[in-house]
């Protein structure tokens, strides 16, 4: 979708504080927009779109606070990324298929 915008005006927003049991999220990423909206459409009670603006693509959503996550990931050690390309490249015939 062509909105006028840069990239570094694309921006997504999450608000929480301690005392509100929702999260607001204002985004204009497309995927976390697929994401949130097929999560409002399968469970209304824990998660809504609040607002749309079409010219922009920016979407507004309220989502209970404990249905939401943030995922912090330790670096790889150079050991263990070595040790993970050794085993893709040794798998890696497994993953070619001929085309008939």
């Amino acid at each position: 979708m062509r909105t006028g915008l840069t990239k570094q005006e694309k921006t997504t927003d999450i608000w929480f504080d301690e005392k509100d049991p929702l999260i607001h999220i204002r985004t204009h990423n497309t995927d976390l927009k697929r994401r949130l909206a097929a999560y409002a459409g399968q469970h209304p009670g824990e998660c809504r779109q609040t607002d749309a603006d079409p010219e922009t693509g920016c979407m507004e959503f309220d989502i209970a606070k404990r249905r939401f996550s943030f995922r912090l990931t330790v670096p790889y050690s150079e050991e263990r990324r070595r040790a993970a390309s050794e085993a893709a490249k040794a798998n890696a015939s497994n993953l070619t298929r001929s085309v008939i």
